[in-house]
């Protein structure tokens, strides 16, 4: 990613997320590290259904998110700036971020967003839809937090428990029959 992209964002550990391995060691100082697999179906069908779904936001919309970026479709770009915007009742939060690694290959596809300046947090967030060789289909979620900057500092504890509200629906998001 280049200098002018990553300029907008609130953290300093961009691409730890490691989207591309299977494995994720460490955690830089400073950030709290999360990362959770679950199965969510078996075969090509699934497959292809699946690491499409991840591209096009799924994971965050049929989470009670709306996915914001100015131009036609929810296509995932790497090292564009969108909005997400979490839906609680009434209430509507705004969360710009910027996608800063996306991954696709035979048997891994997904993408790492980081947080920019005005998220209630800092860092960044993976969704990685990835299968094993008898076709079972998974997804991951990876993520690294710490309090975001000046005033929303305060307001840490309250994202962390909405954080794991979101994660929960996050990791049903793409299970088969949805």
């Amino acid at each position: 990613m280049s200098a002018e992209a990553t300029d907008d964002l609130s953290y300093d550990a961009v691409g730890q997320t490691r989207i591309d391995r299977d494995d994720w060691d460490g955690c830089p100082r400073g950030y709290r590290r999360f990362e959770r697999t679950v199965d969510i179906g078996q075969g090509p069908e699934d497959w292809e259904r699946s690491s499409a779904d991840v591209l096009r936001w799924a994971v965050k919309l049929r989470s009670g998110f709306d996915v914001r970026d100015g131009a036609a479709g929810l296509e995932v770009v790497e090292n564009r700036g969108y909005e997400l915007v979490a839906r609680l009742g009434p209430l509507r939060l705004r969360e710009p971020v910027r996608v800063v690694e996306v991954v696709r290959s035979p048997d891994r596809c997904g993408f790492a967003y980081g947080t920019r300046t005005g998220h209630p947090v800092s860092g960044e967030e993976a969704f990685i839809v990835h299968r094993s060789p008898d076709g079972t289909v998974r997804l991951t979620l990876r993520s690294l937090t710490r309090a975001a900057a000046g005033w929303r500092r305060v307001l840490f504890p309250i994202a962390l428990v909405a954080q794991r509200l979101y994660r929960r629906r996050y990791l049903r998001a793409l299970t088969r029959g949805r």
